[in-house]
């Protein structure tokens, strides 16, 4: 319980304490080890994985696969490939000299290296191992170390390797349904393919990622398939292509984050456009900086007048048909939530227990500009403006000086200017957040 919730502190503890009970023959079993390399690379630590070898060896203790495969994940964590290829030739050598099934390196081992040299972008020995995996007679290939040597290839820069291992994997799903590719190995294809500016690879992808992949393909994943498609246009030179793509990505998502990839690749289709046919139908900030702190423009706490938590609803009812939100404050005048008129639900209820806790907060120093972002993004109708973080870098506990409202954006944005556009026969809306 303790290792896999990352407290090694307690779980050595308490193998110091009750040992005596995981004990095999008077000595700690394998097993005990393994969980404890295990639980070193969950918190982040995986050098002090790769150092248990050394007391495994001294106890003479008999490593199995599982104690090879966690040490070459801890290695590749560690991104100490060498470390890695000498266990994994330790392990080899020792179930060829033992003769023991059992310690040969199996699909997961293979995966583990794969995803080592992938991150390296080591394309010689990416390609070793695919090599030496397709000729293991013994070793089945599934679809996750299929996936594997594609995002392996993917990274070294090999887009023909990769699409070759692709059109292996379609061709052995015809005879095994169950190594079809997942939704994420066609996104992996397609992004690859967006950047080299291929849209009709793009396309033949887009369409082939409802047909053929296995399992259901999120929203996340039809949203991005759709930003490639428009990306891989517009890196093609197919300017119309983009801009229609972009068209039905605004019938169909509405939004977009312009921090997002594909955020980026509409913000470069308006500046092609202009704002003379600008598809966007962009706001301006004329009145403030985006860089500027928010303090300059928030509203001071007061002047929303707070309410204490310990409240009434009753009391306060007409207050809350008047605005949408107002912030509550405890006894001590912190903070604590805010109150938005839906949740109100009993009369006789006090306000902290229908609140939303804890509130959307920001610092003084906070730019304008991400303030917007966080009430686009997040839909956010208030967000309390504190003094200053504490020591662990959150706002928790800090005293609130000001608010910003959604309100208060509504009035500071500007339409662009007609002078600066012309009226559209067709007038689309796509919130950019």
């Amino acid at each position: 319980m303790f290792i896999y919730a990352g407290d090694l502190r307690r779980a050595n503890g308490l193998l110091a304490r009750f040992g005596f009970l995981l004990r095999e023959g008077g000595s700690s079993s394998i097993l005990t080890y393994n969980l404890l390399m295990k639980g070193c690379i969950n918190t982040g630590c995986p050098q002090a994985a790769i150092n248990l070898h050394e007391e495994i060896q001294l106890l003479g203790l008999e490593p199995d696969r599982l104690t090879y495969n966690t040490l070459i994940f801890a290695c590749v964590k560690a991104e100490n490939l060498e470390a890695a290829m000498r266990f994994f030739k330790e392990m080899n050598d020792k179930a060829q000299r033992l003769c023991c099934s059992d310690l040969y390196p199996d699909v997961i081992t293979y995966t583990t290296l794969l995803m080592g040299f992938g991150h390296a972008k080591d394309l010689h020995s990416v390609q070793k191992i695919v090599l030496e995996m397709k000729s293991c007679h013994d070793l089945f290939i599934d679809r996750t170390a299929f996936t594997a040597m594609v995002d392996a290839m993917l990274n070294c820069g090999s887009i023909k390797g990769a699409l070759c291992i692709f059109g292996e994997i379609l061709k052995q799903a015809g005879a095994n349904v169950d190594l079809r590719p997942k939704p994420h190995l066609y996104l992996s294809m397609m992004r690859a393919f967006a950047d080299w500016g291929d849209y009709n690879m793009v396309k033949n992808l887009h369409e082939r990622l409802w047909l053929d992949s296995a399992g259901t393909i999120s929203l996340a994943a039809q949203q991005e398939a759709d930003h490639l498609l428009m990306e891989s246009a517009l890196n093609n030179g197919q300017i119309d292509a983009a801009v229609e793509n972009l068209t039905k990505i605004i019938n169909r998502w509405k939004c977009i984050s312009w921090t997002s990839r594909g955020g980026m690749v509409a913000l470069r289709i308006e500046v092609l456009l202009g704002f003379n046919k600008s598809m966007l139908s962009p706001y301006l900030l004329p009145q403030v900086l985006p860089g500027n702190p928010i303090e300059r423009i928030m509203l001071p706490l007061e002047t929303v007048r707070p309410l204490p938590g310990s409240l009434e609803l009753k009391k306060v009812v007409m207050r809350l048909y008047r605005e949408p939100v107002v912030p509550i404050i405890d006894d001590w005048g912190i903070c604590i939530g805010l109150l938005h008129r839906e949740d109100c639900c009993e009369m006789n209820a006090p306000l902290s227990a229908m609140m939303r806790s804890p509130p959307p907060c920001v610092t003084t120093t906070t730019s304008i500009g991400h303030v917007v972002d966080l009430v686009l993004k997040k839909k956010y109708k208030m967000v309390i403006v504190v003094k200053h973080s504490n020591l662990n870098g959150t706002t928790h506990g800090s005293r609130a000086v000001g608010v910003f409202t959604a309100e208060q954006l509504h009035n500071v944005v500007a339409p662009v200017p007609e002078g600066l556009k012309q009226k559209h026969t067709v007038r689309r809306s796509l919130t950019m957040f």
